[in-house]
């Protein structure tokens, strides 16, 4: 057995049309699960994360730094990876990148580096180039196509 082959026991879990609070011979009903009185037995119990009035602790962190939500994960690959993975004549594109397992996904682009040198002749397709890596991908016959 593994973590991935975990199921609750039968009849364990109730589905999402359980119907809670329709009698004691459905073996949720009377106070359907919630207990006698107290605030959470009520309706407009507070809500996830109120502490009762004490400041939460979600509030009370400091917060640190900034997540831009309009930012772009750009992938890059040095010309030391191409040369490694490829061979002479070779075309360079991010879905073979991907199935050689040389990068997980492209997310929003692909940018070749110019880190490592470059001696075989490759076409090489990418959202970006790096000015160095351009150069060097010319200088030795091969092609850098912006997508």
């Amino acid at each position: 057995m593994e973590l991935h082959n975990l199921r609750p026991a039968a009849g364990s879990k109730h589905t999402n049309s359980f119907r809670k609070g329709r009698g004691h011979g459905s073996g949720n009903g009377k106070t359907a699960g919630y207990g006698h009185k107290g605030q959470k037995a009520r309706s407009g119990a507070p809500r996830i994360g109120f502490e009762g009035g004490q400041m939460p602790l979600y509030r009370r962190l400091p917060k640190r730094g900034f997540n831009n939500i309009n930012s772009k994960k750009i992938v890059a690959i040095n010309l030391s990876t191409l040369e490694k993975y490829y061979n002479d004549g070779d075309t360079v594109v991010a879905a073979d990148l991907i199935e050689r397992r040389i990068i997980k996904d492209t997310y929003d682009g692909l940018k070749i580096l110019g880190n490592g040198e470059l001696t075989k002749k490759l076409t090489v397709q990418a959202n970006a180039f790096s000015a160095s890596a351009k150069e060097k991908i010319e200088a030795v016959g091969g092609k850098a196509e912006v997508i």
